[in-house]
């Protein structure tokens, strides 16, 4: 059974004025019972439909970096798109591939100068993202591992979390190649929301 009742429109104004009682009809009915709902996006203050994000289904592989010497470093993603948008995504799945095993490091940093951070040109490309975490009042390195065990001929998946890239619109991770040998690295990501 469905309940109904009737209560002033929050936006009237006869609401608004403080009258309870007006010769204008303000009512609006108001159902009482539970109804799933789909949130789906929402009309942002100009108008404009903004669809809420989902998590990304599969990996986003880049292009191989080839013949990456001992302490060579890559910047990944280096195809279209040459950066990561992590706009409504919280979490991130990074994974590296290397026809040789050893050591590679991996840091999070601001992607190419040639893209915007929203509104703003001219970024510092390829330097450290540094921000805050929850309760830390200072800012720090958001994400930096200096040196990662990496198998050879597998991808090596690692989950970054915690929020620390939440929202970075111009990613990147630079992969220092520690002690592999001339290698072919390969790199893929997946963003969650």
């Amino acid at each position: 059974m469905v309940q109904k009742r009737e209560a002033y429109a929050p936006w009237s104004l006869t609401r608004k004025a403080g009258v309870q009682s007006a010769t204008v009809n303000g009512d609006i009915e108001v159902p009482q019972f539970i109804q799933p709902t789909l949130d789906t996006g929402f009309v942002d203050e100009k108008g404009d439909w903004k669809g809420r994000q989902s998590s990304d289904e599969q990996f986003l592989i880049d292009a191989t970096h080839e013949a990456v010497p001992n302490s060579g470093a890559v910047l990944s993603p280096q195809a279209t798109p040459d950066y990561i948008d992590m706009t409504g995504f919280n979490n991130i799945i990074i994974a590296i591939k290397s026809n040789n095993g050893g050591n590679v490091a991996i840091t999070a940093v601001m992607g190419p100068a040639t893209n915007a951070f929203a509104n703003l040109r001219d970024v510092n490309a390829g330097t450290t993202l540094i921000g805050t975490l929850i309760g830390e009042n200072n800012l720090i390195e958001l994400f930096s591992d200096s040196s990662q065990a990496i198998t050879a001929n597998v991808w090596n998946i690692f989950r970054i979390n915690q929020g620390r890239l939440a929202d970075q619109k111009v990613l990147q991770f630079k992969i220092v190649n520690s002690n592999m040998g001339e290698s072919n690295i390969d790199f893929a990501y997946m963003r969650l929301v």
